[in-house]
């Protein structure tokens, strides 16, 4: 350790009450100060500093203790370099991670100290957000939080527990100023900005906009599953286009579905509410709902998960092996492993299988696309698409009316948000309800509710983008600590966090 022994020279030092200068000493004694490793090496400071008498008649002071500028604070035995070190490690690592980067730099703290001395920062004032940014995140399991964002400096202004309307009333009343609230399409902060704002303008962000949208596309894809092999170059025999999703193979769990669907349908035909269908047929009422809301029974049924395709590269040396006479497929497989092939024998065995049965080895084909590809292809702008999605998409329309019609208003709502206008939003929603597909119904019933959020969001540049870059912050700060930071912590961190790195970029 280095010892450093100092004490003060005679100079007038002024009162920390009246500003009035005294050399008068009363006292002297000893202050033990801790600063930064000098050669790896702790620093002490054994300094002697004097006590004071105060000599202004109008001070209630009689003696105070003078403190050296850039070595000394009131009640802190650290330097105020090695403080504002000890604060930095704990708002960049929080209280572990602190600790352990503190005692590299031989300054041994306990990770409770490391987070006492960090919840004693100050966070800095801000003023009030002309642009604000609403959003909330998740906490915990089930436990979300709201962040709030000034859109005009990109830094975050308060965190809490919690996303209901009164909280959010509540700060916006106290911090009157906020001219332009932009937010997802969440109820709860549309009622909250209307109560405790209601003169700001509400923006409903682009980005939500269109990732509903994307869903509804997904949903519908998923519906008519049966009419996605036509994407394929050679298709096989598919049902003729419907008004109604494809007819799927007949199956347990697709009997199962359609049963329910109609026992579902038959009910709501009835008075009966919502709760008692649930208790008469013994389902979770999220079940009930979902095909309750169904236009069919094709939209309710689950996926299947796709088979691996079983083609193997080397087929035409299978088939020249197999007319010579080799017909077992563990020696098969020797054979192509040691050519090179990195495949399973399980694979070999199942393209061997036709030839067994006097059938030709079947040529690969090419498998039909999921429900979420063909919304991807939906979704992106055409010149962005690839020559074989372009094509695929092509005969999937050509083959299917829904998806042509849902392909044909996605694009019109990507030109209302390219050119920001929302005049023609209007009648693209009456568009929507005329489909008759109750995925986009109902989100030109959501949209008519928000309507005048939505026009501000399609026309305005405001945007909810800066709080998605704070979240994905606040997420990492969250897996530093380990998931176990409270709130108040979570918030001192956030804030700090984005105020270092404006500081030092």
């Amino acid at each position: 350790m280095v010892r450093i022994a100092a004490r003060t020279s005679e100079l007038m030092v002024a009162c920390p009450d009246c500003r009035c200068a005294s050399a008068r000493v009363h006292s002297r004694y000893s202050r033990t100060l801790a600063d930064v490793a000098a050669g790896g090496r702790p620093v002490l400071i054994g300094l002697a500093v004097r006590r004071l008498f105060c000599d202004s008649a109008d001070c209630g002071r009689r003696t105070f203790a003078e403190q050296v500028e850039g070595l000394t604070v009131r009640y802190q035995r650290r330097s105020p370099l090695l403080q504002h070190l000890v604060e930095m490690a704990g708002v960049l690592l929080a209280g572990r991670g602190g600790a352990r980067l503190l005692r590299i730099l031989k300054t041994p703290l306990s990770r409770t100290s490391v987070l006492f001395q960090l919840m004693r920062m100050r966070l800095p004032s801000v003023a009030t957000a002309r642009v604000l940014g609403v959003d909330d995140f998740a906490l915990y399991a089930d436990v979300y939080g709201t962040l709030l964002v000034n859109a005009d400096t990109r830094l975050p202004v308060e965190l809490w527990a919690g996303r209901d309307a009164g909280q959010l009333a509540s700060w916006l009343r106290a911090h009157p100023g906020v001219e332009v609230v932009c937010r997802d399409g969440s109820l709860v902060y549309r009622q909250g900005i209307a109560e405790g704002a209601p003169d700001a303008v509400q923006v409903s962000d682009r980005f939500h906009l269109w990732q509903g949208l994307s869903r509804r596309v997904s949903g519908i894809a998923a519906a008519h599953r049966g009419c996605l092999a036509a994407a394929v170059r050679e298709p096989e025999p598919a049902p003729p286009p419907s008004g109604e999703p494809c007819e799927a193979a007949d199956t347990p769990a697709l009997r199962h579905a359609k049963r329910l669907f109609e026992t579902v349908q038959g009910y709501f035909g009835t008075a009966r509410s919502l709760s008692a269908i649930v208790r008469d047929l013994g389902l979770n009422r999220r079940t009930v709902a979902k095909y309750a809301h169904a236009a069919c029974w094709q939209e309710c049924v689950r996926r299947t998960p796709s088979r691996r395709s079983t083609n193997l590269d080397p087929l035409e040396y299978l088939r020249q092996r197999w007319e010579e006479g080799e017909h077992t497929a563990t020696v098969l497989y020797q054979e192509i492993a040691a050519k090179g092939y990195g495949g399973h024998y399980q694979r070999v065995k199942m393209a061997i299988a036709p030839l067994r049965r006097g059938l030709p080895i079947d040529t690969p084909r090419e498998r039909p696309p999921s429900p979420r590809q063909v919304a991807r292809w939906i979704t992106t702008t055409p010149p962005k698409r690839g020559l074989h999605p372009t094509e695929a998409l092509r005969r999937l329309l050509e083959h299917c009316p829904e998806l042509d019609q849902t392909h044909t208003l996605v694009r019109q709502f990507a030109a209302m948000l390219d050119a920001r206008d929302a005049a023609p939003l209007p009648d693209w929603l009456d568009q929507l309800t005329a489909t008759g597909l109750s995925a986009l119904a109902s989100l030109a019933n959501a949209i008519r509710e928000d309507q005048p959020a939505v026009i501000q969001g399609i026309t305005t540049p405001f945007n909810s983008g800066v709080n998605e870059g704070r979240i994905t912050d606040l997420k990492l700060q969250k897996r530093i600590m380990a998931g176990r930071a409270g709130v108040p912590l979570l918030r001192h961190r956030v804030v700090l966090m984005a105020h270092l790195r404006r500081r030092y970029p």
